[in-house]
């Protein structure tokens, strides 16, 4: 009997030259990428996995563009066409709408125009909070674009960058309230023993952005000279320093070198380009919460704020939803160029009308 062609044998036969098959067919994936980014030899190496990139790439692909609407010369503005126009009115009728039907795709979709617009159709009319923050939100995004081009480049930044067809955006973060009876069992107010998504589940303190991107608290904490009395910087320091750099890892989907050298992490001529965009990043955060967000507090309805009773603030994850680029670098200001820069006299008008209407709330002590 011919073993290697009897019945009993051919399915095995089958099976493992299947088995084989699909092993080899598993060897055609795209490899694991990685990028080196410092010396060789520090371990400064980025890992990339084509196969998690391609799942994320919806997330990451921009809005289609409507064409622009050149404005016609000497042809009425939008301030002259409709009423309480405050941040936009120099812009044509038409670049303005185009604008408005940007705006609803961008963040409101299913609410229409009618998100923000009273129901009646008085465009002019502000009783409606949503507008009130809109307007405040146009004047904030020209001011990235302006003013934190060490941040945003010329890439700039749109509504969507941040909404991605969402009233509220996917990542904002509130103030934490503190369990008391769990820091007296824990020994500490900071919550560590509370793991949370914003800081990776690790063991660290569950608010890491209020001291950071709130208040402007120091966030070195490692020395500079050898001697230790050279660095007064507590451990609790050091842990909310690492909760805050374990959020922007997670945020931009990297690891610490890619902006460290891990030899030595404060040293600025050992450290990557990233790590100063990192550094204006932080205090541009800070920046937008403590003039743009935090004053609109009373504008709010309570079931929009936190359990603090605090406004949504912004943090990277924000902006970056897990790339290392928002929208993986597409250019969101190219399309629209009349959110470059803010006019400047509205701008502050404005700003006074919404510090007078509504003040900062006083952040917690730490």
């Amino acid at each position: 009997m011919n073993t290697r062609t009897h019945p009993t044998f051919r399915l095995p036969l089958l099976a493992g030259v299947l088995l084989a098959t699909a092993l080899l067919a598993g060897c055609e994936r795209p490899p694991v990428d990685t990028v080196q980014r410092g010396a060789r030899g520090t371990g400064m190496v980025q890992v990339y996995n084509p196969r998690t990139l391609e799942a994320q790439q919806v997330k990451h692909t921009p809005p289609a563009e409507q064409p622009a609407i050149p404005a016609t010369p000497g042809g009425p503005t939008a301030s002259d066409v409709y009423q309480n126009v405050k941040v936009l009115g120099g812009l044509g009728v038409g670049e303005f709408t185009r604008l408005m039907v940007a705006m609803t795709a961008w963040v409101a979709p299913e609410g229409g125009c009618n998100y923000c617009h009273a129901d009646d159709g008085n465009l002019a009319s502000d009783a409606k909070y949503t507008k009130v923050v809109a307007r405040r939100m146009l004047q904030m995004t020209q001011d990235i674009n302006a003013n934190w081009k060490s941040h945003v480049a010329d890439t700039g930044v749109t509504c969507y960058t941040c909404h991605r067809g969402e009233p509220v955006p996917a990542q904002v973060w509130f103030k934490t309230p503190v369990d008391k009876q769990a820091s007296r069992m824990a020994g500490s107010k900071a919550e560590q023993n509370a793991p949370a998504l914003q800081v990776g589940l690790t063991s660290l303190p569950t608010d890491s952005f209020t001291p950071f991107l709130v208040d402007a608290k120091e966030i070195r904490t490692a020395g500079t000279k050898a001697l230790p009395h050279e660095n007064l910087q507590t451990t609790k320091q050091t842990e909310y320093t690492y909760g805050l750099m374990v959020h922007m890892s997670e945020s931009l989907g990297v690891n610490c070198t890619y902006c460290h050298n891990s030899r030595s992490f404060g040293d600025w001529s050992q450290s990557t380009p990233q790590r100063g965009t990192a550094w204006h990043g932080i205090r541009m955060s800070r920046d937008l919460n403590n003039k743009y967000l935090e004053p609109l507090t009373n504008n709010f309805p309570v079931y929009r704020l936190g359990p603090q009773g605090d406004v949504a603030k912004v943090n990277c994850a924000t902006c970056h939803q897990g790339a290392y680029k928002p929208l993986n670098g597409a250019k969101m200001l190219q399309g629209h160029p009349e959110l470059a820069a803010p006019l400047q006299a509205a701008l502050d008008a404005a700003t006074t009308a919404a510090t007078t209407a509504a003040a900062p709330a006083a952040a917690p002590k730490q």
